[in-house]
């Protein structure tokens, strides 16, 4: 069943463990390997920069069973490049601190809700987030879980 967004008025910001699902090989991940790999079949996608360093380092880990060749990741990274990837900038920085204390999450995750705002996006694409939780405007949708998806 495809991913569709439900209230999604811009164009879905993508968390780096759709990617990371997207290129897995366990049989375990089958289903949302096939999930992540619709997803970035669309046109109207956009990541960040922590997004693609974030893949880079889960997909070369030494502890990954289907772990990535650096040259392999480079290459995906690369390729990822074909969507609008939103630059860390010291105001989006500063709102991550405010997003971080506001919502009692962490850093990095309001780093990608500042980035997400950043770029214009409602919507981030998610497993690692609250599913349906909105961060004052920002609302996380995990595209693996049955309920979020439409």
């Amino acid at each position: 069943m495809a991913w569709v967004a439900a209230s999604c008025t811009t164009v879905p910001f993508v968390d780096a463990n759709v990617l990371l699902y997207a290129v897995s090989k366990a049989p375990e991940e089958r289903n949302k390997a096939a999930v992540a790999r619709e997803i970035l079949q669309r046109r109207d996608l956009v990541l960040s920069v922590q997004v693609l360093q974030e893949f880079y380092v889960q997909a070369t880990r030494e502890s990954r069973r289907d772990r990535l060749r650096h040259d392999q990741a480079v290459r995906l990274v690369e390729s990822f490049c074909r969507y609008p990837v939103q630059e860390l900038t010291l105001p989006i920085v500063q709102a991550a601190f405010v997003t971080r204390r506001r919502w009692g999450i962490s850093y990095w995750d309001a780093a990608i809700l500042e980035a997400a705002r950043s770029s214009g996006c409602d919507v981030v694409l998610s497993e690692d987030l609250s599913a349906g939780e909105d961060y004052g405007g920002v609302r996380v949708e995990n595209p693996f879980r049955d309920g979020d998806r439409h």
